[in-house]
């Protein structure tokens, strides 16, 4: 993977050497859920989960000052059936020790400014669950617009079904989202968080 820089954060590939940080946070029950996988119960989860990340190459460890703070990444969209080498769907998951700090927009902000300025991507979408309003937060901060819900479309990890609720960003959505980011954010590299 490219290694990205933000002012506060470093993203870049997982390495095995993450898994005390991965299962820190992991193991914690108010991470997990939100994003889709139950809590990490023990460490060979958190081994497991970082051979798959390492594997797929498709998420960036979220590094700061030296520590694994969360992830963010750029997945195929099982929903969109066209385009499917030019869509990608962002995720993004945060330790809760540093929620509120805008390090989830400050890392999204970069992926997205390197899915379209790098990797020429035509579409990105974020979903999140309905109780989850703080993706949806980082999701119009980064400049996605929302596009409705999907009801009872998600079974979670404990099995109950929730709404999934939709953004999507194109191009011209991107090239108009940059302007409010403020000058720092359209410098490469220098993305500070909200």
């Amino acid at each position: 993977m490219k290694r990205l820089e933000t002012s506060r954060l470093i993203l870049r590939g997982f390495r095995m050497e993450d898994e005390g940080d991965l299962f820190e946070y992991a193991g914690n029950p108010n991470v997990g859920p939100n994003a889709g996988w139950p809590e990490h119960k023990h460490i060979g989860q958190s081994r497991q989960a970082l051979r798959g990340y390492i594997k797929d190459g498709e998420a960036w460890a979220i590094e700061l000052e030296g520590k694994l703070i969360g992830s963010v990444g750029l997945h195929r969209d099982r929903l969109w059936s066209f385009g499917a080498n030019n869509v990608r769907m962002l995720g993004y998951v945060l330790s809760e020790n540093y929620w509120g700090g805008g390090y989830a927009t400050e890392a999204a902000r970069r992926v997205v400014r390197y899915a379209f300025e790098e990797a020429g991507l035509a579409l990105l979408t974020v979903y999140h669950y309905s109780y989850n309003a703080a993706s949806g937060r980082v999701a119009e901060k980064c400049g996605f617009i929302y596009d409705g819900a999907l009801r009872d479309a998600a079974t979670l990890s404990d099995g109950n079904i929730t709404d999934e609720i939709c953004y999507s960003m194109t191009h011209r959505d991107y090239l108009a989202a940059i302007k409010g980011w403020g000058a720092q954010d359209s410098m490469a590299g220098a993305m500070p968080g909200i």
